[in-house]
């Protein structure tokens, strides 16, 4: 890796906590300077401008949950067990290894809906992915026979996407993290169901 690719990795991994807590419009420059101890000068010598940074910043916390989640399901031994990961990461009481700030599909998705397209396309791609990788589970479930045949995969998806986002927004809205955990426990009886 380069000095440049350093100094731009650095950027990142020093002000992606921030963008994910403040969100784009509530991040400063001198956030980012205070956070990298560099000058706006260099900030912007590694980086055109505030949106390439929030959008670097932003593949750095996805690609960060990601990992977490990844390495949780690699564990679960059957297919539902995996799709309850989340349910489990989102609604534990304990801190866990992802993003300060929490969840950055949620964080940027409501930020930048309006006004940033290539946040914007990114949570969308994001989404996309999630929904996609689940849908691979549920019907991996099917063929296996741990799932009921006539699921509609892509259906079960969404509604599991929209219990998890809906559940962390809700907690972290009235700060009643047991708001969360009793819709993730709801979403568990879900699988459990399928």
């Amino acid at each position: 890796m380069s000095k440049a690719e350093k100094t731009r990795q650095f950027i990142v991994e020093k002000t992606a906590p921030i963008f994910n807590t403040k969100g784009f419009a509530g991040t400063s420059l001198s956030d980012m300077t205070e956070a990298t101890g560099l000058t706006k000068g260099s900030i912007y010598g590694n980086f055109a401008n505030k949106d390439e940074v929030a959008v670097a910043s932003f593949d750095f916390n996805l690609l960060k949950l990601r990992t977490y989640i990844s390495s949780e399901e690699e564990k679960a031994t059957t297919i539902k067990e995996k799709l309850k990961v989340r349910t489990r990461i989102f609604g534990d009481e304990r801190p866990v290894s992802y993003p300060a700030g929490g969840c950055p599909l949620l964080n940027t998705a409501t930020e930048a809906d309006d006004t940033h397209p290539e946040l914007r396309a990114r949570v969308v791609d994001a989404l996309e992915t999630w929904k996609d990788r689940t849908v691979r589970m549920i019907e991996t479930g099917i063929k296996n026979g741990e799932i009921a045949a006539d699921t509609d995969a892509e259906q079960v998806a969404l509604t599991l996407m929209s219990m998890i986002q809906g559940a962390i927004m809700i907690s972290r809205t009235t700060a009643k993290r047991s708001y969360g955990k009793s819709v993730m426990e709801v979403a568990q009886r879900y699988i459990d169901s399928l």
